[in-house]
C-alpha cells in the first residue's frame, strides 16, 4: 500500500515541535487517492457480514460513510460528549495528554449487528478501544477495524488484541 503514501503530506512540526503530522487533506482532495483507500477498505470486508459500519468523529466520519454503502450497511457516528441528539451511551478513555470521552447513540446498534470500526489513524488506540467498547455495550459485535494510517511507534495495535485490524499505510 505504499502506493498511497505518495498522497499524504509530510508537515514536520506540526502541531508542536518534533511532531510529524500525516496530513491526509492532500489524500481526500485527489480522486484517485480517495477511491484507493476507500475500495481498498472496503475489499477487505467485502463477504463478511458487515450491519454498521462506525466512524469516529472527525475524520472517521469521511470515509465509514463511503464504506457503509459501498457494503450495503448502515452508517452510525461516534461523536464527542454533547453532539447527539437521543439517549447515548459514552465512553472515557486516556490519551498521552489527558483524558477524553465519545459517544454512540444508544438505539444504533441492535443486539448481535456486526459493526465495522473506520478511521484515519490510529497512534495509542485509546479512541478506537472506547468505540469498540461502545459498540459492545450497545449490543454489537466488532466486526473489525480499518485505518488508513497506522502510527506503529505509539503501540495502538496492542489495545485491540484480539480484534481484526487492518491499516492500509504503517509509519
Amino acid at each position: 500500500m505504499d502506493d498511497l503514501k505518495s498522497y499524504i503530506r509530510e508537515v514536520p512540526d506540526f502541531p508542536s515541535p518534533g511532531i510529524n503530522f500525516y496530513d491526509i487533506t492532500t489524500l481526500m482532495k485527489d480522486p484517485v487517492g480517495l477511491r484507493m483507500t476507500v475500495d481498498r477498505l472496503s475489499w477487505i470486508f467485502v463477504g463478511q457480514q458487515v450491519d454498521k459500519v462506525v466512524g469516529m468523529e472527525s475524520r472517521g466520519f469521511i470515509f465509514a460513510p463511503i464504506i457503509a454503502s459501498g457494503l450495503n450497511a448502515g452508517f452510525v457516528p461516534v461523536r464527542k460528549p454533547g453532539k447527539l441528539p437521543a439517549r447515548t451511551l459514552d465512553r472515557s478513555y486516556s490519551l498521552e495528554y489527558g483524558s477524553d470521552s465519545l459517544e454512540i447513540h444508544a438505539d444504533a446498534i441492535d443486539a448481535g449487528e456486526r459493526v465495522l470500526i473506520i478511521d484515519d489513524l490510529i497512534a495509542t488506540g485509546g479512541t478506537a478501544k472506547a468505540t469498540a467498547e461502545l459498540v459492545e455495550s450497545a449490543g454489537g459485535e466488532v466486526a473489525g477495524f480499518g485505518f488508513v494510517i497506522e502510527l506503529s511507534a505509539l503501540g495502538g495495535r496492542e489495545k485491540l488484541l484480539g480484534y481484526t485490524i487492518n491499516s492500509l499505510i504503517v509509519y
